[in-house]
């Protein structure tokens, strides 16, 4: 590597590391008022917002760089013409594409960060967010349980409990069942317990009383123990199948019909998500010669690049509409998921047409001379 590479090369990381903490910033905290709002909301700790947080930045991070390595390569290519840089080395004989190499190594080594992000750091955060967010949906004694005052878990049902001691038990508990019509139940017990099921949190019940008012008629029957079934009274307490972004690209690949049928997907979305996970980094080496391309075909002029920067802008705009219609297009159909690659590789020869015109308009005086 030459040092005009190892130059720019160290420009455009070091531009792409501030752009890209400064947008992730940007979305995390977006995303995080309302994640925040709804784990306190529910009693959780901050520790488990925090959790949650980290979780999730695999995926921000995941959506920011292309857009970073776009905006790290505009800027560095821009302040190199506005310093004439650009024009010394190209004085010197290199050619359009001889200049962007360095932005080509920098694409690729963004594109390998999106892989590994794509292909580990992506499907197992979301695993371990589905996973912790089972458990907190059915950790009902934080959600909804609290000692001293009324609560009203889900509509028609009433539930009261006197004390919840250290260790977890329910003393002195009340709940009234009024979600049918015409028949109205309630339980009261002087001690209780919750466990989880299969179907979601139980409630078990111990030396209680059941009253049941059905056509005016009163029915009384006393129990030992009696165990009630929350997972219908409190929403979110079953176990939801997994999601396509948590599976590993080889389960993608294999599309077994059980875990299709698991997620609710078809396979011709199996097929391009697995696809797309090799395509889609690939769009940040788009974006970065998309933006070195664009700029490099101005030239120098005093009153700056900003027609070019529009370009670019223009030009990535073009590339991810293309992005969008493939992914619409590819999630219907199994025989259309090599329409993933469709947007990197038009990305990828726009800019290569742009570096081909700017290097041909700069040759063609000469040869008019001879």
């Amino acid at each position: 590597m030459s040092r005009f590479d190892r130059y720019l090369l160290s420009q455009l990381l070091a531009l792409f590391g501030f752009f890209s903490l400064v947008l992730v910033a940007i979305y995390w905290v977006n995303r995080a008022v309302g994640l925040f709002d709804k784990l306190i909301g529910d009693g959780q700790s901050a520790l488990v917002f925090l959790e949650f947080s980290a979780l999730t930045l695999p995926n921000v991070i995941r959506l920011v760089l292309p857009i970073s390595a776009f905006i790290a390569t505009v800027y560095a290519t821009n302040r190199l013409a506005s310093e004439s840089e650009l024009v010394v080395m190209q004085a010197t004989g290199f050619s359009a594409f001889r200049l962007a190499r360095p932005v080509v190594y920098f694409g690729l080594i963004v594109a390998l960060m999106m892989l590994i992000l794509m292909h580990v750091l992506v499907p197992a955060s979301r695993t371990m967010l589905a996973l912790r967010t089972a458990e907190i949906s059915q950790n009902v004694t934080a959600r909804f349980l609290n000692d001293g005052q009324f609560m009203h878990p889900s509509d028609g049902v009433t539930l009261y409990i006197r004390e919840i001691t250290p260790t977890g038990e329910l003393l002195d508990l009340y709940l009234n069942d009024n979600r049918s019509s015409g028949q109205q139940v309630t339980y009261t017990a002087t001690r209780a317990l919750l466990v989880r099921g299969e179907t979601g949190a139980k409630l078990v019940m111990v030396d209680g009383m059941i009253q049941a008012l059905r056509d005016s008629r009163l029915a009384v029957t006393r129990f030992a123990d009696f165990t009630y079934d929350l997972g219908d009274v409190i929403g979110g307490s079953e176990t939801a199948g997994r999601t396509i972004d948590e599976l590993s690209t080889a389960e993608l690949f294999r599309a077994d019909p059980a875990v299709v049928e698991e997620t609710g997907e078809t396979r011709a979305a199996f097929l391009f998500e697995a696809h797309s996970r090799f395509a889609q980094p690939f769009l940040a080496l788009a974006a970065a010669l998309i933006g070195f391309a664009a700029l490099v075909s101005g030239g120098f002029s005093r009153f700056g690049l900003w027609p070019q920067v529009g370009l670019a802008v223009l030009l990535l705009i073009f590339v991810q509409m293309i992005n969008t219609g493939a992914t619409s297009a590819g999630l219907k159909r199994e025989s259309a998921v090599l329409l993933a690659y469709l947007a990197p590789i038009i990305g990828v020869g726009i800019a290569t047409f742009i570096l081909w015109q700017s290097q041909w308009s700069r040759r063609r005086p000469k040869a008019v001379a001879a």
